[in-house]
Parts: structure tokens; C-alpha cells; sequence
């Protein structure tokens, strides 16, 4: 049969079935043709696999006649589809490639890779434009150089993992790169000097000249209380929602759930964060949503649950808030009143309360000492924490109740001098006469004027471990300083 007229499906089926007896006579002849002849295929030829079918006596006949190469290893066909395997058969043959970078295809890669692959060579691209950016500027200027922290991570990640430099690049990139970094470091220092001669111009102490410690944040301080003062004027609980939504609550089991939930604080050694945290949720939810009497205490022991896990490192457990309450509330009871909560507040938990702007205020009252007085701190945390107690209170901003109890801790510990200065005023952004009315109300809750029976603040600071500051007060009247 001529090769020429056999068609492809005759190639890879075969027109009749073999037998044995026609595979003796015709061996011997020569005349039988291979199952798979070979064809030819992009100018290459392409060896067939021999048939798995074959008789003792037809694989003798046809070995003599037709010497068969051995079957190669099987490749990697990941590539490769159903037809084209049936088309070609699997060759044993290396395929022919260009010189250069092998790349595999990035159809054949899965959608992980992909996306990483084409990240990398990003990084790499930007890293050489950066490179190259170095070497051509040098030195003379640092706008040249795309800096970012974006960048620099990856430079960081290009130098030590996928990038391989020469030596000599290599050793001209990194010293012009900590050349730079030695020119922004005199560009903030330079802008430091200038802002501490505008402070000594204005007769201020500068209370963020501690660079060095990390824990002092010093060049992001300003901003960060600039950000607290702009986020204490939203998210605030309403000053008259005792008259508005509550219709089974009053202003005195107010105050008696505050004043037991500053023993359960004591109890279990929570920061005062956490206090000033749960008094704040308490209120918030207060001023929307309608409690019963018999739910109020659930509510307290929730909302210090919430903020303990917020604010504390080591939280109390659910059941241990319930046995607080003399398992007056099951831990599903607990756990229901807390979802309710946060789902309410849309899990919103930083929230800029008295003690935040309190360290801040203290940090510069503490600047005009030569010797910090730990009286100071201690009596102002004690009148900032008797106004959790006063519903009254309220309508005053947290900065405001914190810039004040400060004026009056400075103005009860030492009478001879104004308790308020220029650093003190440039720190709070208040100035003397906005004061009078929170300084006012704060000096009736220390005098207990009014003659409230909740005890557990004033109990608390009469500890020797804070210098028993509840129990001082002032000879002079604070009136006379507005």
C-alpha cells in the first residue's frame, strides 16, 4: 500500500484487525506495515510507540524486519492537549528552544503564581529604575529618588532575596542610600531646632524633646492628639438622655452601677483605661436604647467585659463577671447583652475618653518641676474619676474635664502661684477662662457639697498607694483665679 494514500484516520486506526496467522504471512514477506508508521511534523520526525497488542510470534517477525527504537521516559505534558497527544504520540525527542531565558507560560501557571510572577518582576523593575536613579544623581538632591515605604520594602526584599547585584553596584547603591537617609535625618532635625526656638520664643516647654524613647512618641504626639481632640466631638453620648429615653432609670442607679463597677475594677486590678472605657459604652448605649432597671447591672458588667478585652492584656473571663453579680445573670445571657452592644456601637472602641487627654495634660503640668510631683498625678486621675460618677457631667468634653482637673490638682497642691500657664495652655488648647465652669463643678465633687453617699473613689485615693489625696483640699477659694 502506498504511504502517500493513507489518511490520518488510517494512521491512528487501523482499517482491520490483525490476527496472528495474517501477521506470520505477511512478516515474513515484509509486506506488513507498522500499526503507527512515522509521520512528520513541524519538519521533525516522530517515532511511534510499537502496539501493547502483539503476538509471541509477530513481535519475532517483526523485529527482524523493523528495528524499533526504545520507548523514552514520559515528559512533562501539562502543556499538552488530548488531540495533540494523539496527534504526536509522546516523543522522546528534548524540544527545540531559542537561546536565552527559558520562560514558562503564563497560561500554564496557575492564578497564585501568576499574580506573584507578575509582582516580582514589578519589584524588580522598580528596584532598577531606583538603582539606576542613584547612580546617575548622586548626592544632589533628595527629590530625585522615588523614596517611599513602599519602595523601601521593596529594596529590602529585592537585596536580600530575588535581586543579585554585581559587587561593584551593589557597593555604589547602598552608601549613596545611607547618605540619604543621614540628609532626612538633618532635614527633621533641622526642623526640630526650629520648632523648639519658636517654643522658647513663646515661653513654652517643649514636653516632646525626648526623641530618643521610643515609648514617648514624641514626633507623632502633637498629631495624635490633634486627631483625639477632632474624634472627641463625635460619638458622643447624649447630656440628656435620662429625660429623653429612659423611663426606668434615674441619675442615682446611675451612679450606684459606676460606683460598684470601680470595685469590680479594684477587684479584679483593671487599668483605669478600662473604667473610663466602660462608662463611656455605658452612656452610649443609654442614649439610644431603652434598659429596664432589672437589665442594668447586666448591662455594666457587659460593657466592662467589652472594654477589659480592649484595653487589659489578660481579660477577665464571662464567668467571672457572672459570679460577680452573684450569678444573677447566665454566661448566655452575657454573651447576648454583648453582641447586642457592639453590633449597636459598629464595634467602634477607640474612643478618646478623660484618661487619654489626662496623661498628656499632666505630662505638661509635670514640665514647670524640676522633681515630677506624683501628688499631682494622683489628684488629678482621683477628680477626674469622681466626675464618671455625675451625670451632670455630660455636657462637658473629656479634654475639657481632663485640662480641668488638672488646673485644680496644680491650684490644691500649691496656692501661691497661677496653676495655669502658657505650656499648659499651648498643650490643652484652653485657655483660663474656659475652665471656670468645669473647675467649678470639679471643686463641689471634691468638697462633696452636695453630700453623695457613693464612696468607693474617695476610698480609693485615701489608700496610701496614692498618697491619700482624697483626703486634701484648698484654704483659698478658686473663684478668686477668674
Amino acid at each position: 500500500m502506498d504511504k502517500e494514500n493513507i489518511s490520518q484516520d488510517a494512521v491512528c486506526h487501523p482499517p482491520m484487525r490483525i490476527t496472528r496467522s495474517r501477521a506470520k504471512g505477511l512478516g515474513s514477506s515484509g509486506g506488513l506495515p507498522p500499526i503507527y508508521p512515522s509521520t512528520k511534523e513541524n519538519g521533525k520526525q516522530v517515532l511511534r510507540a510499537s502496539s501493547k497488542k502483539e503476538g509471541t510470534e509477530a513481535g519475532v517477525s517483526s523485529r527482524s524486519s523493523h528495528q524499533y527504537k526504545t520507548r523514552g521516559g514520559l515528559k512533562d505534558v501539562t502543556n499538552s492537549t488530548c488531540a495533540d497527544i494523539g496527534l504526536r504520540g509522546i516523543s522522546s525527542t528534548k524540544p527545540q528552544v531559542k537561546k536565552g531565558v527559558v520562560r514558562k507560560h503564563e497560561n500554564s501557571m496557575p492564578a497564585c503564581n501568576r499574580k506573584k510572577q507578575r509582582v516580582l518582576n514589578t519589584g524588580k523593575e522598580h528596584l532598577f529604575e531606583v538603582k539606576n536613579e542613584v547612580n546617575a544623581e548622586g548626592l544632589q538632591g533628595t527629590s530625585s529618588i522615588p523614596y517611599s515605604v513602599e519602595s523601601n520594602a521593596v529594596l529590602g526584599n529585592q537585596f536580600t532575596s530575588t535581586t543579585k547585584f554585581h559587587k561593584a553596584d551593589n557597593n555604589t547603591v547602598m552608601p549613596n542610600l545611607r547618605n540619604l537617609f543621614n540628609i532626612r535625618r538633618q532635614q527633621k532635625e533641622a526642623k526640630l531646632s526650629q520648632k523648639q526656638e519658636e517654643l522658647d520664643g513663646l515661653d513654652i516647654i517643649d514636653i516632646d524633646s525626648k526623641h530618643k524613647d521610643p515609648q514617648m512618641c514624641s514626633l507623632y504626639a502633637p498629631d495624635i492628639y490633634q486627631h483625639l481632640k477632632a474624634m472627641e466631638l463625635g460619638r458622643r453620648p447624649l447630656a440628656d438622655y435620662m429625660e429623653k429615653m429612659q423611663k426606668d432609670i434615674t441619675q442615682t442607679m446611675r451612679g450606684i452601677l459606676i460606683d460598684w463597677l470601680v470595685e469590680v475594677a479594684e477587684e479584679y486590678r483593671l487599668v483605669p483605661d478600662t473604667l473610663y472605657l466602660t462608662v463611656n459604652l455605658i452612656d452610649r448605649f443609654l442614649s439610644n436604647n431603652y434598659v429596664e432597671k432589672q437589665k442594668l447591672q447586666l448591662l455594666g458588667v457587659t460593657c466592662m467585659l467589652i472594654a477589659s478585652k480592649y484595653e487589659e492584656i489578660c481579660a477577665p473571663r464571662v464567668e467571672e463577671f457572672c459570679f460577680i453579680t452573684d450569678n444573677t445573670y447566665s454566661k448566655e445571657e452575657v454573651v447576648k447583652m454583648e453582641s447586642h452592644i457592639l453590633n449597636y456601637s459598629g464595634f467602634h472602641l477607640s474612643i478618646p475618653t478623660t484618661k487619654k487627654f489626662l496623661r498628656r495634660y499632666i505630662q505638661a503640668a509635670q514640665a514647670s518641676y524640676k522633681v515630677p510631683s506624683v501628688e499631682l498625678e494622683f489628684l488629678a486621675n482621683y477628680l477626674a474619676e469622681l466626675s464618671l460618677l455625675e451625670y451632670s457631667f455630660l455636657k462637658f468634653l473629656p479634654s475639657l474635664i481632663a485640662a480641668s482637673a488638672v488646673f485644680l490638682a496644680r491650684w490644691t497642691l500649691d496656692q501661691s502661684d497661677n496653676p495655669w500657664n502658657h505650656t499648659l495652655e499651648h498643650y490643652t488648647s484652653y485657655k483660663q477662662s474656659e475652665l471656670k465652669m468645669t473647675v467649678l463643678a470639679l471643686k463641689h465633687l471634691q468638697l462633696n457639697t452636695s453630700g453623695c453617699t457613693l464612696h468607693a473613689v474617695r476610698e480609693k485615693y485615701k489608700l496610701p498607694k496614692f498618697k491619700s489625696v482624697a483626703n486634701l483640699s484648698t484654704t483659698k477659694p478658686v473663684e478668686s483665679l477668674f
